[in-house]
């Protein structure tokens, strides 16, 4: 009785361990604009407020997509996808991978994330 339930208690720790470790970092837009080389190409997410969104969707064919403002209090960033985009006002939780923005004649015009996954705030 003692191996069984030693077993569960193991596999339970097991299960907890990699699912803690699937998931990914959740991080301020300041964290991320204050080393964006750390978070470049990696999974992160980002919770707050839609301030912007612009989109495009053509009926009967599979293009849509756009990109969308997320503002969480300590900044903002744009978040591009290639489905729905979400309305103006609506509280988000997104994950996704960081990446520069527009490069033109060697600057940088900011930070922006590819989206993955995304959740809403229930009501």
């Amino acid at each position: 009785m003692k191996n069984v339930n030693r077993g569960v208690l193991i596999t339970l720790v097991l299960l907890v361990g990699l699912f803690v470790v699937a998931c990914p970092e959740r991080r301020t837009v300041r964290d991320i604009e204050a080393n964006p080389s750390k978070y470049y190409d990696k999974e992160v997410t980002v919770v707050g407020i839609v301030k912007d969104s612009y989109g495009v969707s053509v009926p009967g064919t599979p293009i849509r997509g756009g990109a969308y403002k997320v503002d969480d209090g300590t900044g903002s960033i744009w978040v591009v996808t290639e489905g729905t985009v979400p309305v103006k006002g609506t509280e988000i939780g997104v994950s996704g991978r960081i990446g520069s923005g527009v490069n033109w004649k060697g600057k940088n015009y900011g930070l922006g994330m590819y989206e993955e996954h995304r959740k809403y705030k229930r009501r």
